[in-house]
């Protein structure tokens, strides 16, 4: 369809009046295009920060004894999960908790726990506490949390340690 006044085709009209419609509509969708990518790869730049930050946490599940008299310094005095073996014959039962010692090599930590330790703790195996040191000084740690440490076959494996309520071995 022509324009009779001019000779030319509307859309040629739009074009050179500036509106809506003609040429300037292309740059407008590159640019909303160009955004909706940027935005995109900021949530995606975001993700897999999250992602490998929290793997990166998760994979630290605790220190070993050796591991934390080794950076004792950068640890000072906020809580971690330490992992050892309970030495045997240091288990005290306190009105508040048990103390005990545990050791991995030639490095021994005194522990000060408040709570209920499960019942399968005991002499001679692997734990995992959730706690703190005293200072920055003492192989004194403060803790508020004994894990456990076991395979699946702990009980198969040592049938006379766990007793029932009733008395029976399970």
């Amino acid at each position: 369809m022509t324009d009779l006044s001019t000779g030319s085709t509307p859309t040629a009209t739009r074009a050179s009046t500036g509106v809506p419609g003609g040429p300037a509509l292309p740059m407008l969708r590159d640019r909303h295009r160009g955004r909706l990518w940027l935005v995109g790869a900021v949530l995606i730049a975001a993700f897999v920060f999250l992602l490998i930050e929290g793997l990166g946490s998760s994979l630290n599940y605790f220190d070993t004894v050796d591991q934390a008299f080794a950076h004792r310094g950068s640890l000072g005095t906020t809580t971690f999960r330490l992992e050892g073996n309970v030495v045997p014959g240091t288990i005290r039962s306190t009105s508040v908790g048990a103390n005990f010692s545990i050791s991995e090599g030639d490095h021994v930590v005194r522990v000060v726990n408040t709570g209920s330790p499960p019942q399968l703790f005991q002499s001679g195996i692997p734990v995992v506490l959730v706690g703190h040191f005293t200072s920055t000084t003492s192989d004194d740690f403060a803790s508020n949390s004994i894990l456990v440490k076991h395979s699946a076959n702990y009980i198969a494996r040592y049938p006379t340690r766990v007793t029932a309520k009733n008395g029976s071995v399970r």
